[in-house]
Formats: structure tokens, C-alpha cells, sequence
């Protein structure tokens, strides 16, 4: 009988920690304390089948399961009702909670700084508001360039302007250090652009500088061609052709083999070449590094860029620049 006792002691206990509502402790005190079908007043009914022995402690036991499971149901009552009525009920789901996450420029950005810096490459930073200097003349950009036009760079009525590239980190880098110099610059830089699929006045650059003794256009290809293959994979091709751009020389720009068509065989996105433009690259002039104090004799560096937007584009299949800053969760959601 004790044992049974336990055991029943236990049930109320379970019923009771899952009785919520008033309703639910009123079904509890008709299982057990029921004056017909009570499950202790049945065992109080069996009492007269115990040895004489047994019949006095198990009666103890009994009296104190009646009334620690009155007393309960009596609190529980109480609490229930003095609680205010417009309690939310726990057994309704909750409302589910949106987890928010990163832009894929956020993603394709540490990406990108995860993969120079296992080349060796530190992370700099500069600011967007920039002056005359840093934006053109210390890149060899003279006075007379197109890019010094209004139409062509954001000017502000103090006379600085918002940086077209960020090649101004650059700059400030090697004013402030002596060789060897390995960075690459994130951020955001601003063009009046005439907004389409392809163009933005304010898009996302990160660009890249090595400066050492022995620097080749060589180590410049290895490393670029490197990156290539770690974002779109080993068997696409890469290939470089002469340009010109004011800051370095000899200039390139590399190509990627277009991963939207078989085998570069041609694609609207390519417009049937099979080829796309990743990005500008070349020898540091030896300008840019008389301009900053370092011996062009001594040292050499090569020098790239590229739109953060443009390699996210090709690696995604986004046909459209200007979702990236829409803040459309339809577009948003999918990474």
C-alpha cells in the first residue's frame, strides 16, 4: 500500500504542474479527491483489507496526500483567480521571430578580405570625404584629367569631394609606412553615374597595393589569378590586356572567363564575347611612389581594383546593381 501510495502522490503531483486553467485543476480535484471515484478515496476504501500493522500508517499517509493536494488545488485556485483574465494561453505558437541577414555585398566583401589575407594582405581603411591630393594628384591624375571635371566627380562646397576610388587609402598608407606594404582597402566610394542595371552613383570597391624590392607584373598575375580561381573555381580561365590607367604603368585589365555560358561560348551577359571584365591592374607609376616619399629605384608595387558589386554579381547571377541598396527582403532573404 505504500508503495501505491507513492506512486499516486507522484500522478497528482504531474497532474497538477500541467493543470493551466481552472478548468484543467477542477479535472485534477475530481480525480483524486472525488467524493465517488476519487483515486484517494478508493484507496481509503481499501484501507479494511490491511493487517491491523499496516492499516494505521498507510491511513497517516493517505490523510497527508488528501490534504497537501487540497491545500495545493486551494493555491493554485487563488493564484488563478487574481491572475487578470486576458492571460495569453502558453499552448498557442508564438510569433515566429525574422532573423535578419547580411547583404550579399557584406558577404562577398569578407570573403574577398579572407582571400588576401591568406595571400598576406592587411585590411586599410581611409575616409570618404577626401581632398584634392589623395584623389588625384598624389595618383598622377592632373589637373586637366576628365575625372577632375564636376560632371565626373562628387565636389562639395568646402572644396573636398567624395572619393571616386578608394585608392586614397592607399596613398595615406604609404605616407604613413616604409616597405614592404601589403593592403587592400574596402569601401564605398561615389561617382554621378546615371543610375541603371550596371551603374550606380554609389557602389563598392576594394582595391589592392604591394610595395617591396623585386615587386613583378608577374607577382601581380599570380596573385590576381590566384583570387580568380578561390571565387569562381579552378577551371575558369583568366586572361590580362593592356590598358591604361593614370596611377600605374604598365596598366592592365584582367578578364574572367563569363561563368554564365559553357565554355566562354558566348552569352547575352558577355554579349557573345565569352569574356568578362573583373578588374583594372598594373605596375605602381613611379609618380605615385615619388609622391609619397618612397624610392621608385628601390621599390616597386603593383596595384588593382575592383567593384565589390560586379564580382558579386557574376558569382550570384544578380542582373541588377540596384538591388543591392533597394532593401527588398524578397531579394535580401536569398542569402
Amino acid at each position: 500500500m505504500k508503495e501505491t501510495i507513492r506512486k499516486l502522490r507522484q500522478e497528482a503531483e504531474d497532474a497538477l504542474s500541467g493543470a493551466l486553467s481552472p478548468d484543467a485543476l477542477e479535472q485534477v480535484r475530481v480525480s483524486f479527491l472525488g467524493r465517488k471515484q476519487g483515486r484517494i478515496g478508493i484507496l481509503f476504501g481499501q484501507l479494511g483489507r490491511l493487517p491491523e500493522d499496516s492499516r494505521k500508517e498507510a491511513g497517516r499517509l493517505l490523510n497527508d496526500l488528501r490534504s497537501w493536494l487540497s491545500r495545493s488545488l486551494e493555491e493554485r485556485l487563488a493564484a488563478a483567480a487574481s491572475a487578470p483574465a486576458d492571460l495569453p494561453d502558453p499552448t498557442v505558437p508564438g510569433i515566429p521571430v525574422n532573423v535578419g541577414r547580411r547583404n550579399p555585398l557584406l558577404l562577398m566583401r569578407d570573403e574577398l578580405v579572407d582571400i588576401f589575407g591568406t595571400l598576406g594582405f592587411e585590411v586599410a581603411t581611409g575616409p570618404e570625404v577626401e581632398t584634392g591630393w589623395y584623389n588625384f594628384d598624389a595618383l598622377n591624375i592632373p589637373p586637366d584629367h576628365p575625372a577632375r571635371e564636376s560632371f565626373d566627380t562628387f565636389f562639395l562646397e568646402d572644396g573636398n569631394i567624395l572619393r571616386s576610388q578608394t585608392s586614397t587609402v592607399q596613398i595615406r598608407v604609404m605616407e604613413k609606412r616604409r616597405p614592404p606594404i601589403r593592403i587592400v582597402a574596402p569601401g564605398r566610394v561615389f561617382r554621378p553615374d546615371t543610375v541603371d542595371s550596371t551603374h550606380h552613383h554609389t557602389f563598392h570597391q576594394i582595391e589592392g597595393l604591394a610595395v617591396d624590392t623585386d615587386v613583378t607584373f608577374g607577382d601581380l598575375k599570380g596573385v590576381l589569378s590566384m583570387f580568380a580561381h578561390l571565387v569562381y573555381g579552378e577551371k575558369l580561365d583568366t586572361r590580362f590586356r593592356p590598358s591604361f590607367f593614370p596611377f600605374t604603368e604598365p596598366s592592365a585589365e584582367m578578364d574572367v572567363q563569363c561563368p554564365f555560358c559553357s565554355a566562354g561560348s558566348g552569352c547575352p551577359v558577355c554579349k557573345g564575347s565569352g569574356w568578362i571584365e573583373l578588374l583594372g591592374c598594373g605596375m605602381v607609376d613611379p609618380n605615385v611612389l615619388t609622391a609619397v616619399d618612397i624610392d621608385p629605384a628601390v621599390y616597386s608595387g603593383f596595384a588593382f581594383g575592383m567593384g565589390i558589386e560586379r564580382i558579386a554579381m557574376m558569382k550570384y547571377g544578380i542582373n541588377d546593381i540596384r538591388l543591392f541598396l533597394e532593401n527588398d527582403l524578397r531579394f535580401l532573404a536569398q542569402f
